[in-house]
């Protein structure tokens, strides 16, 4: 008796330090190919401004506003404002695991899409964005891939996905364009 007593105990402080509501996020691995196909546009800006603000139920999402530099595909205007799930409201923090940050100033490539009349997002979460940074030691723009950025600042990446490696923007911007093209006379 005093057995299952204990396991009973057990089972109902296990049930009430559980969180009642708990979200898994998945993000599916896509290559530039299926970026450029499924974006709504693709654009090159430099990130304005990041507020935080209350999104559906309790969840917390921030919008990102982006001045345009260059459209690769698409035209949302000379300004894009985009939701990025999570962040911090106040004393509240909403945390989605592979949404990707950004800071006022940095200059950006963005893959986008919408839903009907919604505000845009970023495709992939992280996979969707590309930092442009100066590589000093080559004396070039590189096109790093979200999340690959902290490494290509200090070295060369000499292993993994060739995909994942920091790009001059010259070559990316004509590789973009190439697939934007193809992607375009696909849909004829």
């Amino acid at each position: 008796m005093n057995h299952r007593y204990l396991l009973w105990c057990l089972l109902v402080c296990t049930l009430t330090v559980v969180p009642s509501s708990t979200r898994a996020t998945v993000v599916v691995p896509a290559d530039l190919n299926e970026l450029v196909r499924d974006s709504l546009a693709i654009v090159r800006g430099r990130v304005v401004s990041v507020r935080a603000r209350q999104g559906t139920g309790r969840q917390i999402e921030r919008l990102v506003n982006v001045e345009v530099i260059t459209y690769y595909k698409g035209d949302l205007g000379k300004n894009v404002v985009f939701r990025v799930p999570g962040g911090t409201l106040g004393r509240y923090r909403t945390l989605v695991i592979g949404a990707p940050k950004y800071v006022d100033g940095e200059e950006v490539v963005l893959f986008l899409n919408a839903r009907a009349r919604s505000t845009p997002h970023v495709l992939g979460l992280f996979q969707g964005t590309y930092r442009v940074l100066d590589d000093e030691v080559a004396g070039r723009r590189v096109v790093v891939p979200a999340g690959l950025e902290a490494t290509s600042r200090t070295h060369r990446v000499v292993r993994g996905d060739g995909s994942r490696r920091p790009v001059a923007l010259s070559t990316f911007e004509v590789t973009l364009r190439q697939l934007v093209a193809s992607a375009a006379g696909a849909r004829r």
